[in-house]
């Protein structure tokens, strides 16, 4: 007989994965025991070799359905000090160990839950927090590692004998199912209204509220939603006057996916992720036969639509015919996403009428995943909920470094490299708010804590002087007495793609709003020659004025003017302006005097390279837009518009050189779209003919750039390549000249994964692995 040790890593823990190695062990007839190590799962087998193979391969194909291996390591045993075995065992998990543990992302509640939740007679029917092993909560309950019952928030839950017997039993599908219980022992949902409401049936209730036009707040896995109707106007309205947004699309959550496809077009891949244990938010295109109010995604051609995602939701909507309701993050603009009843309570006083709260604490907020599909692609725009925090593999460029990477400031994510192994935070959010601000700082030490890490060997930030994730990065850099390592933002979009991608030197197309460039320019329409540590600014777009700096990403028809003022005589644009873009002002002809003064005397004036400000700038001339409200609103409702054109119009493009770098003139594609708009041209033609100008125009600057540096890759990062039309028009450019194109895949284009990217940068300046 012979011994072996067996050491498997990846998502492991918490996942079922022991009773599952016990079952396999039962099966076999091997002897031994396996043992969390918070890192890896340690087992130790006793058996002839053929037998601790084939259990070795069991244990591959038989895996857990929410478990991820990523190595099996096996060691062969001495047997004179290794002592003999009596059976399989489960043991209690080991705190005495060193490295990271990889706590699960939280999953959808799984088939055979939900069967007991709606049989009637089940001790857990109509029971809102059933889980199992398979299913439910994670990240969002755990405290600390490793991960069980005692350090999670249901600690505080004793099991009731039943339940206490099913957690014990190696052969129960709730064997270690720490977030296991039942109505008997487990949390509890109630309604609050100036007080506790007293209710039999506190769902029943609320679904009762929201279809006479209430709005609630409604505590979930990882935070609270802000419910509401979708058919009627009324309370979508009221939703929005109470928020101060009103314009910025709402999420839907709908019952299941025929009642989805009743008002939109799902196709094979987007029906996949919609019904994954991720749950995210899926991103989709309104059908022709839509009925939902056109408050919730107001003059756009898609929404964001999830099903349900814990047995919560799924009860909600057995006590309503409404096909969706609003679940939109339940935050004041800007700040976290609320968790703790008092708050929640003290916070939306005037923006809810009820609350649906429960008294299971939330241990880590975590918003919701969202998702779009460019050409059957995903694409992540928010990755949290169901994703977080599983790490991306870093070991091909450094397994040894301690890295943490703070991100942008807006829409930031952190990520700490580990052991080779990358953790990127749940979305952050925007650290102006000093709130967001606190909970960036609270989640590093969250995320420094399960990973077991005590120690940074570097800080990555932006380049950007004026942010908060970069003055505290140096706050951090003095801790760990570490250095603090600059990334240039666009430079970390491109590692970032290039990390989905396993690809070392490419040429990106960097398109987004903006990154403060080496130069201390506004970048965001850059073709960078990406070589891992180091990269170089081939070409970009050409840059243009912006007067009165940030008011241009407010008002574009400010960038409209700017980038039309070289081309035209200052009494030609005033008129111009005064005449067709009045309204677009809000000092009316006084501040288009000012602005035009401003351009004439060149003072107040920055200037971008930026293709988020050339798509807002074209929304303002087409007359589609002319107020960002949320954060690209110009763009979106312009892809809106395009989606139902033709392209029909021939507009030429101009390439140039200036400070030895090829440009694409933007201004002369506003130019030829604002004649053809004074001629009356169809709106949506036009605005389908602009967006492929400028995705042409980017294509053709990044194939000469490959061209000039001999790569065959080409690839688009940056919240630009969202809008499908432009990824695809690109793709199609790009590889009808002979070159491979990529997007992300696995990782945000937008800035939830310049942390990532910074990351990854830093990783290679500081060297390979050892």
């Amino acid at each position: 007989m012979k011994k072996a040790r067996i050491l498997v890593q990846g998502i492991v823990q918490g996942v079922g994965f022991r009773p599952n190695v016990y079952r396999i062990a039962k099966a076999r007839g091997i002897n031994g025991y396996v043992r969390n190590l918070g890192n890896v799962v340690e087992i130790v087998v006793e058996g002839n070799e053929e037998d601790i193979k084939t259990f070795t391969r069991d244990l591959k194909i038989k895996k857990p359905p929410i478990s991820k291996i990523d190595s099996v390591k096996i060691e062969e045993l001495d047997d004179i000090t290794s002592p003999e075995f009596t059976g399989f065992n489960i043991l209690e998990s080991s705190s005495n160990f060193s490295g990271s543990s990889v706590i699960p992302p939280d999953v959808a509640t799984c088939d055979r839950c939900m069967e007991e939740v709606m049989k009637t007679g089940d001790r857990r029917y109509r029971y809102p927090f059933t889980a199992c092993t398979d299913c439910g909560p994670r990240f969002t309950v755990t405290s600390s590692i490793p991960y069980d019952r005692m350090r999670t928030s249901m600690e505080e839950f004793h099991l009731c004998p039943d339940c206490l017997e099913e957690y014990q039993d190696p052969e129960d599908r709730r064997y270690h199912a720490e977030a296991t219980c039942c109505p008997v022992c487990g949390p509890e949902v109630f309604l609050y209204h100036e007080g506790r409401v007293e209710s039999n049936n506190p769902l029943k209730e609320a679904a009762r509220l929201l279809d006479e036009g209430n709005v609630l707040a409604m505590k979930g896995i990882g935070g609270t939603h802000l419910v509401a109707g979708t058919i009627d106007d009324l309370p979508v309205i009221r939703l929005r006057k109470r928020l101060g947004r009103m314009n910025q699309p709402f999420a839907c959550m709908s019952p299941d996916i025929p009642t989805v496809q009743s008002f939109g077009e799902v196709a094979d891949y987007e029906e996949e992720a919609l019904l994954s244990r991720n749950r995210p938010i899926v991103i989709l295109k309104k059908n022709k036969d839509y009925y939902l109010s056109p408050h919730v995604a107001p003059d756009l051609h898609n929404l964001g639509v999830m099903l349900p995602y814990s047995a919560l939701h799924h009860l909600l909507f057995s006590y309503t015919d409404s096909p969706a309701y609003i679940m939109t993050s339940a935050n004041m603009p800007g700040e976290p996403m609320l968790t703790q009843n008092q708050e929640i309570i003290s916070k939306l006083d005037g923006v809810a009428d009820y609350y649906l709260l429960h008294n299971r604490e939330i241990v880590n907020r975590c918003d919701d995943s969202v998702v779009r599909f460019r050409g059957g692609d995903l694409a992540f725009i928010r990755r949290s909920r169901g994703y977080v925090p599983e790490p991306y593999d870093f070991s091909s460029i450094n397994a040894d470094l301690n890295v943490l990477a703070l991100g942008p400031e807006i829409d930031v994510t952190f990520s700490l490299l580990k052991e080779g192994k990358c953790y990127v935070s749940q979305h952050i959010g925007d650290t102006t708010k000093y709130d967001t601000f606190l909970y960036l700082q609270k989640a590093i030490e969250y995320m420094m804590g399960i990973t077991q890490t005590e120690n940074i060997d570097a800080v990555a930030c932006d380049l950007h002087p004026q942010f908060f994730t970069t003055k505290l990065a140096h706050e951090l850099g003095e801790r760990f007495s570490c250095p603090v390592l600059k990334v240039q933002h666009h430079h970390a979009h491109a590692a970032a793609l290039s990390m989905d991608w396993g690809v070392d030197e490419f040429i990106c197309i960097a398109a987004d709003g903006v990154g403060y460039g080496d130069d201390g320019g506004a970048w965001g329409g850059e073709i960078l020659y990406y070589q891992g540590a180091k990269y170089e600014r081939i070409a970009s777009l050409i840059p243009q004025k912006m007067p009165g700096g940030d008011l241009t990403t407010r008002y574009p028809v400010r960038m409209m003017m700017a980038m039309l003022y070289p081309h035209y005589s200052g009494e030609e644009i005033v008129d111009l302006m005064k005449t067709h873009y009045l309204d677009y002002f809000p000092h009316r002809g006084k501040e288009v005097d000012i602005v035009a003064s401003q351009l004439q005397k060149k003072f107040n004036l920055t200037e971008t390279t930026s293709t988020g400000r050339v798509l807002d700038a074209l929304s303002a001339c087409l007359h589609i837009c002319g107020e960002r409200t949320y954060e690209g609103e110009c763009a979106m409702k312009l892809e809106s518009t395009a989606y139902g054109g033709e392209d029909l119009f021939n507009i030429p493009l101009k390439i140039s050189h200036k400070e030895g770098r090829a440009v694409l003139d933007t201004s002369g594609i506003l130019i030829s779209v604002l004649e053809n708009q004074l001629e009356g041209s169809i709106v949506k033609d036009l605005a389908c003919s602009a967006q492929r100008a400028v995705s042409q125009g980017l294509a053709e600057l990044a194939i000469t750039a490959a061209r000039k540096k001999g790569v065959d890759i080409i690839g688009g990062s940056g919240g630009v390549f969202y809008n499908e039309a432009i990824s695809m028009t690109i793709k199609e450019v790009v590889e009808d000249a002979g070159y491979t194109y990529i997007q992300h895949k696995n990782s945000c284009a937008g800035d939830g994964s310049v942390s990532l990217g910074q990351a990854a940068v830093a990783a290679l300046r500081c060297g390979k692995k050892s």
